[in-house]
């Protein structure tokens, strides 16, 4: 999949196309149903199938004291479009500039001159342009004087809500509200796998080597944490895989800690692995990638060392058990 993050990179005579426009953040199952049903329509009429997405996500610039918490990181983010199939992705820069562009400075400049777009995937809720004037009927207008079809998508999926039982599209806020309880095991039902932070790990306190249970700590974090607890979750190695495709570490067993280390009066919030029956790694340095697949406990703070190590193999044996 090609990455074009500037309009300057886009090669002269790119297309013809077929575009969609979003956020996708999380690429969850109704993002990865959109970009399949895009995929499909490019296949069929022989285009590229393109997708425009933004960074900084909007709310950041337009309100960051209240913007969400992302639920993948940028390198995420693109892996994850590139598994549905996409031929290029386009990342705007976003800004305060970009958003004063007109609905028709917008698909002038980006869709029909850059792209060469020649249908336009989206959803009957699209809004584009400055102040979000730009409406499906703004697109379908556009369309005629462009040269292009206009491909407008029902809501696709439902999950279940986080209270009331009631049910609610695929979101990401759906996501992250389940995140934010600790709920990975729904929250995989809604984003279609496991979530998944990234990060660099970096040197932590070495308690847990001295425990018995060295941890990986991760620094740089790219996506979103969920509540403080234990989970049981894999680690996965990029830099690894891309050096070596079948090296026997690239994704390992691992029991997963998010907290402050309350029985040693932590303060600082940590996200930290340890990779089941392995004392043997060296992973400082590295870029890894956590994926949580379930909620064992919430953090507890131990009256001395023994219950704490007690409690920890109990975590290792759980976790052995879930993974296998």
């Amino acid at each position: 999949m090609q990455v074009f993050t500037d309009l300057e990179q886009v090669p002269d005579g790119f297309g013809p196309s077929a575009v969609t426009i979003g956020n996708f953040d999380g690429v969850h199952r109704g993002h990865q149903a959109v970009l399949g049903r895009l995929v499909r329509l490019a296949r069929a009429d022989a285009l590229a199938a393109v997708a425009v997405t933004f960074d900084p996500h909007p709310a950041v610039v337009h309100r960051p004291e209240s913007a969400p918490e992302q639920l993948t990181g940028p390198a995420d983010r693109l892996d994850l479009m590139a598994a549905t199939g996409l031929d290029a992705v386009l990342v705007i820069p976003y800004s305060l500039e970009f958003a004063r562009q007109s609905p028709e400075e917008f698909v002038t400049r980006y869709l029909t001159q850059a792209l060469g777009a020649r249908s336009v995937v989206v959803g009957h809720d699209v809004r584009f342009g400055r102040d979000n004037s730009g409406t499906l009927a703004t697109m379908v207008r556009l369309g005629g004087e462009h040269g292009f079809e206009v491909v407008a998508i029902d809501d696709v999926g439902e999950c279940l809500a986080v209270s009331a039982g009631a049910r609610q599209r695929w979101s990401s806020s759906a996501a992250r509200a389940l995140l934010a309880e600790g709920d990975v095991a729904q929250a995989a039902d809604v984003l279609g796998r496991t979530h998944r932070v990234r990060g660099t790990v970096v040197h932590g306190d070495a308690r847990g080597r001295e425990l018995g249970f060295p941890t990986a700590n991760l620094g740089g974090i790219a996506g979103m944490v969920p509540a403080d607890g234990v989970y049981a979750g894999w680690l996965r190695r990029p830099a690894l895989a891309a050096r070596e495709p079948g090296h026997p570490d690239l994704r390992l067993p691992a029991a997963i800690s998010i907290g402050t280390n309350p029985t040693f009066d932590g303060v600082a919030r940590r996200v930290e692995a340890y990779v089941l029956d392995r004392t043997d790694l060296d992973l400082y340095d590295e870029e890894v990638v956590l994926e949580l697949v379930e909620h064992l406990r919430p953090t507890l703070r131990f009256d001395g060392i023994d219950p704490l190590v007690r409690q920890m193999r109990d975590d290792v044996d759980r976790t052995r058990a879930i993974l296998a």
